[in-house]
């Protein structure tokens, strides 16, 4: 069975999509009232975010874009110290796609949803015709309670010591070897964040700043704290971890796995003092977590070879590979 025009067109096929397939998966209390916004109750201070995933293609190594649209939002819920509560969702389906391939995207969506007891609460479907867009595109929005306050990328002091939470660059060497039929089994760091900024949280590791590695990956990150918090950054490249297959596939098409996109992968700065503490506590989450740099006088984001050379590493220029995400 395929989508069809008439999916999107309020009547009875567009109720039979959201009551058989939607409600089947993301049913919950508010949801189901079927109001034209949710009534949501809070008492703290909440993040909110949102973004738009538009990956092609829609299933790869690791994920799909349905995990994607919820761990992405999340995780930029997570990166400001707040518990994501609450996502909206929209679909923007072509007509013609297949029902089971949408109902494996919101099934998937439900999936990453129960792990960290996140509900969507209110979304909207439109269909277009066939042509208008590449399968499918979502949106998703996200409410979260603040747990940590201050968490900004002007916080950054001299001294302070910077970690990576994993080996880096999986998800762009991914979308990049499916796009161009490389046969690879190496597999998206797409993954929920949450558990492992709560973890420092409940530390009460002293955290500066955090941030997703996702489009522009770690290099467009320091080089936005360097210019948020006017100081430099210097990397060790050393204690960069990168597997054989992402720096193959970096060979083979001339990229810097430096540059490339991540979805499981954060960059966290936090006062010296805490640094080894915060980094075990990242190793249990992943062996790769480490301390790769430090931050210090300056205004540019440096990598430091293992020979004592040093080479600027500045913003990503252009878009090294559309829609990753």
């Amino acid at each position: 069975m395929k989508i069809t025009l008439s999916y999107g067109g309020g009547g009875e096929e567009t109720q039979k999509l959201i009551n058989e397939l939607f409600y089947r998966y993301l049913d919950n209390e508010i949801l189901k009232k079927s109001e034209d916004a949710a009534v949501i109750e809070t008492n703290k201070k909440i993040a909110f975010t949102t973004d738009s995933f538009t990956v092609s293609p829609i299933f790869f190594n690791g994920g799909d874009i349905g995990k994607l649209s919820v761990v992405g939002t999340c995780n930029d819920l997570a990166m400001m110290g707040a518990k994501p509560k609450y996502l909206s969702s929209g679909f923007i389906i072509e007509e013609g796609l297949e029902y089971s391939t949408l109902e494996k995207i919101v099934k998937s969506m439900s999936d990453e949803l129960k792990k960290i007891d996140v509900k969507i609460v209110c979304g909207d479907t439109k269909v277009v015709p066939a042509g208008s867009v590449d399968k499918i595109f979502i949106n998703t929005s996200g409410i979260g309670d603040v747990i940590k306050e201050n968490i900004s990328a002007s916080n950054l002091e001299v001294g302070d010591k910077i970690l990576i939470s994993r080996d880096i660059g999986r998800h762009g060497a991914v979308i990049l070897a499916k796009r161009y039929g490389v046969e690879t089994n190496l597999e998206s760091d797409c993954k929920l964040l949450w558990d492992e900024v709560k973890a420092l949280i409940d530390a009460k590791i002293n955290i500066k700043a955090m941030r997703d590695a996702t489009r522009g990956g770690v290099s467009a990150v320091l080089n936005e704290w360097a210019n948020s918090s006017n100081i430099g950054i210097e990397i060790k490249e050393e204690n960069l971890k990168i597997s054989d297959e992402v720096l193959g596939l970096c060979e083979m098409f001339g990229f810097e796995p430096i540059d490339l996109a991540n979805e499981g992968t954060f960059v966290v700065a936090v006062n010296s003092e805490d640094a080894k503490k915060a980094e075990e506590i990242l190793k249990k989450f992943n062996e790769n977590a480490s301390i790769v740099g430090e931050v210090v006088d300056g205004n540019r984001v440096v990598l430091i070879s293992p020979w004592n050379t040093k080479r600027i590493i500045e913003l990503p220029k252009g878009e090294l590979l559309p829609r990753i995400c």
